[in-house]
């Protein structure tokens, strides 16, 4: 009974992708990719998502335990705050943070004030939005564990006299370290492929913020052939990180 409905949801997902292989031209697909901007493209994406997901790691993870732990009133309306990056449209978090961060925005004007500097349409831009788009993966992964794990064995190590700093650091992460692993890649895919708070927090300026899904969205306007032929290597890049990392961390967690 299950197979039908579980191949009609596989055939969702695959065939789009087949789709766009039928669509490329195959003897042209490497000077399609291999083109300067291209490069750019992904090497930008590589390097901001990296960067946002260092960033979820070091505000995420304290984050999650303060959300799956903490035991004051508000901890109930705070959750859905952090994940509603998971459920508005990426552009709305686009116009969110500009008008934060923005010339006119009151931390934007604070920022400018002390630095002389902008951060829209900037690669910090970039950073700040993948971050924002990717964070609430990681909780969501990082919290769940540690609902599941309860909090036995770090109130063990807190009558034994351990203080808070080291009960979190010998006993919380390493109950985190499984779907920290998933949590990371989640948020390193999501980083990827984000386009719409991107274009419109950061814009799309070559070798500045035009990242991979930006450059695919520009050479679709000018060039279908090279807008599919980017596709499928953010496609290839996606698979790749994906295949390769996150197995690990359901093995992990299944120890």
């Amino acid at each position: 009974m299950l197979a039908v409905p579980a191949t009609l949801a596989l055939a969702l997902v695959v065939l789009p992708v087949v789709g766009l292989l039928v669509r490329t031209d195959l003897t042209r697909l490497p000077s399609l990719i291999v083109t300067p901007s291209s490069w750019h493209a992904l090497r930008l994406s590589l390097i901001t998502a990296a960067l946002s997901t260092l960033a979820c790691v070091l505000l995420g993870v304290p984050l999650a335990v303060v959300l799956a732990r903490a035991r004051f009133r508000g901890v109930r309306l705070l959750r859905p705050i952090v994940l509603l990056p998971l459920v508005l449209p990426p552009v709305v978090g686009g116009l969110a943070l500009l008008y934060l961060l923005g010339r006119k925005g009151f931390l934007g004007i604070l920022i400018t004030a002390l630095t002389g500097e902008s951060v829209p349409f900037t690669t910090t831009a970039v950073v700040i939005a993948q971050t924002f788009v990717a964070m609430p993966f990681l909780v969501v992964s990082l919290e769940g564990a540690l609902r599941n794990s309860g909090d036995r064995y770090e109130q063990v190590a807190a009558t034994l006299g351990a203080r808070p700093w080291t009960v979190f650091r010998r006993v919380t992460l390493p109950l985190l370290l499984p779907a920290l692993g998933s949590g990371v890649v989640l948020s390193f895919a999501r980083a990827l492929g984000e386009f719409g708070a991107t274009i419109t927090f950061a814009g799309s300026l070559e070798d500045v913020t035009r990242t991979l899904p930006l450059e695919v969205y520009t050479q679709a306007e000018a060039d279908v052939d090279s807008a599919v032929a980017l596709a499928l290597l953010l496609i290839v890049v996606a698979i790749v990180v994906i295949a390769f990392a996150r197995p690990r961390s359901w093995e992990g967690g299944l120890r």
